[in-house]
């Protein structure tokens, strides 16, 4: 699954903002070290700090396992920051002292970081190596710049993504293969099958809901998958993405699996998909546009020849 720091780095002025945010963080804190860092599902990544001091070991890149981060334990649910102004005296929990008294770190404030629909971005933390008065007016002076920083990060994570699926966007996959050289992957190309009738049956509603429901399902695909990942092209349109080498039967074994996965409803309605598939070498000659157009026509093909199932490129010729 691709992290939020893979993400920021399209995010335009991202830098310049991270570094704006710290520098108003330490107007209001000047004793403090501050950090900006994001999380995945299984680690955090500490991406800027305010300055350094040499006896706390938070360094710029450093990455944790979020089961051994005390950010984890702040409550994103309730939006409210984690406050040990005195770890040794404020903190009841044994296990969180130990975490924090690793990297010299007397006192500690964590402000959650997320975006509108629920999803966790990262943390905004002020650490000090002795304790500190940590005031209500600063936390929640702090607490409205992450608020404008959460604004940004929505911005320039829906300039990336489809609103309805959150899935990757056209834009997202043509910013991905510029540069992308020397490598070896498949563009897998989805058209649902029966979704027309769905959305004249239904209606659009329940149409949206087929749409997130097969986002899902494409989404935990390429979770299993390094380098990985899906994009809904509009429409009922899809593409899966993988960035790696693999013979014809794996990537007829994974086109089976997909086919599958999207064939299996227990509702009224249903939709199954056809596939079509380019598998590439990649070097400065090979663009994006043309390998699209060859798994379109692969996929033309496969619709044509029966639906619910998938066609290579090579097979057309």
């Amino acid at each position: 699954m691709k992290t939020q720091v893979e993400e920021l780095k399209l995010y335009e002025s991202f830098d310049e903002l991270a570094n704006d945010v710290l520098d108003l963080a330490k107007e209001i804190l000047p004793e403090q070290l501050f950090y900006l860092s994001a999380f995945s599902d299984t680690q955090q990544f500490v991406l800027k700090l305010s300055n350094e001091k040499s006896n706390i070991l938070i360094k710029e890149g450093m990455v944790v396992d979020l089961n051994n981060s005390v950010c984890k334990r702040i409550d994103f649910d309730q939006n409210q920051p984690l406050i040990y102004k005195d770890v040794q005296k404020d903190c009841p929990i044994d296990e969180v002292k130990v975490l924090l008294d690793g990297v010299n770190i007397q006192s500690y404030l964590g402000i959650p970081i997320s975006l509108t629909n629920g999803e966790k971005f990262g943390t905004l933390c002020a650490v000090n190596d002795e304790a500190s008065l940590l005031d209500r007016k600063s936390i929640n002076l702090l607490q409205r710049i992450v608020k404008l920083f959460s604004y940004y990060l929505e911005l320039e994570h829906y300039v990336w993504r489809d609103m309805l699926t959150e899935l990757y966007n056209r834009r997202y996959l043509a910013k991905y293969f510029d540069g992308q050289f020397n490598q070896n992957g498949a563009l897998f190309f989805l058209d649902l099958d029966g979704f027309k009738k769905v959305n004249d049956t239904y209606g659009h509603d329940i149409g949206d809901v087929v749409l997130k429901e097969v986002a899902a399902r494409l989404q935990a695909i390429v979770d299993e998958h390094e380098n990985a990942f899906a994009v809904r092209l509009g429409g009922d349109e899809f593409i899966l993405h993988f960035a790696h080498a693999a013979n014809r039967e794996d990537w007829g074994h994974l086109a089976h699996r997909v086919v599958d996965k999207l064939s299996d409803w227990d509702t009224d309605y249903h939709v199954s998909t056809s596939i079509g598939i380019v598998t590439y070498t990649r070097d400065e000659h090979t663009t994006l546009e043309p390998l699209l157009k060859q798994a379109d026509d692969a996929l033309y093909v496969a619709k044509s020849s029966g639906k619910r199932t998938f066609k290579f490129v090579q097979e057309l010729r």
